[in-house]
């Protein structure tokens, strides 16, 4: 499952806690569609929580109607880290629930414990585990069945540098698969300038922000590429395209999303020629030969 087939909506959702508990979120509507990133902002205890719990259904609204709800996977601000199984076996087993084999669901689980630097403690109790590596697994166990809608509450909080940057490619993985992807962190330069809408929530209220802050920013990788004869650009919905010269382009992307932007063109059929890559101001420490061969 890969491919997110419609439109996720809330309409005038309220959810609180109790009969007669205060309104957590009131009249909110919000519509993801596929292949989007999407960032929800707000100061603590505002509800963007309860609002990541509803669109991932571990929580049901008190009001108003959720459609179109895909095969998701969440990642929580908290991870119970205390369960009885190493991150291996956890792995596996939720891939055998997502109806993979054994066999499959072994490969999935060691492959995402090695992308995250995980392998090392693969088979060591999930209770012994640090946080930072805890929260490692709790990534990999959302990634694992390549869901349609991937939620993340603060999934980056303790993950070390190079998990934070894996974590990131995902994310581009998942939107140019068609997949939906919201995310809350508190760092604001995560991921900066690529979402597709930016929402803040506030007093129990979401409101969609279109101030300079959700316009591209952030760092930028220019790639100039060249066509084989005859051949056409692969859709590349986050990539800015100039065509040079008949069949030569130069795109600009996000540098978070550069990596799935060169896999996309070097695993085309027939592949694309990488010319140069270079950080929108800096040209990057590699010659045009390397390049070709990434």
């Amino acid at each position: 499952m890969t491919h997110m087939e419609r439109d996720l909506r809330l309409d005038n959702i309220g959810r609180r806690y109790g009969l007669r508990g205060p309104w957590v979120l009131r009249d909110v509507n919000l519509v993801i569609a596929p292949g989007t990133l999407t960032r929800i902002e707000g100061t603590n205890g505002t509800g963007k929580s309860t609002l990541l719990r509803l669109l991932a259904g571990i929580d049901a609204p008190t009001e108003g109607r959720i459609t179109g709800r895909p095969h998701t996977a969440y990642v929580p601000e908290r991870f119970p880290s205390a369960l009885p199984f190493t991150p291996a076996g956890y792995l596996t087993h939720l891939g055998a629930v997502h109806g993979l084999s054994r066999t499959s669901a072994e490969r999935a689980a060691g492959e995402w414990l090695d992308r995250f630097g995980a392998a090392a403690y693969a088979d060591t109790p999930m209770a012994q585990l640090s946080k930072g590596s805890s929260q490692k697994v709790a990534v990999a166990q959302a990634l694992l069945a390549e869901p349609e809608l991937l939620v993340l509450d603060e999934a980056w909080t303790g993950l070390d540098t190079a998990a934070r940057s894996e974590l990131e490619r995902a994310v581009a993985e998942r939107t140019e698969a068609g997949a939906a992807v919201v995310f809350v962190d508190h760092d604001p330069s995560r991921l900066a300038g690529v979402p597709d809408a930016t929402y803040t929530v506030h007093e129990g209220t979401l409101n969609r922000r279109t101030d300079k802050a959700t316009s591209p920013s952030g760092p930028h990788v220019v790639v100039e590429v060249q066509g084989p004869p005859g051949g056409r650009l692969p859709e590349l919905p986050l990539a800015s395209v100039e065509e040079i010269t008949p069949g030569t382009y130069r795109l600009t992307v996000p540098a978070s999303h550069s990596d799935v932007l060169l896999r996309t063109l070097l695993t085309a059929r027939p592949p694309w020629h990488v010319v140069s890559v270079t950080r929108a101001d800096t040209p990057l420490d590699r010659s045009p030969d390397q390049e070709g061969q990434a």
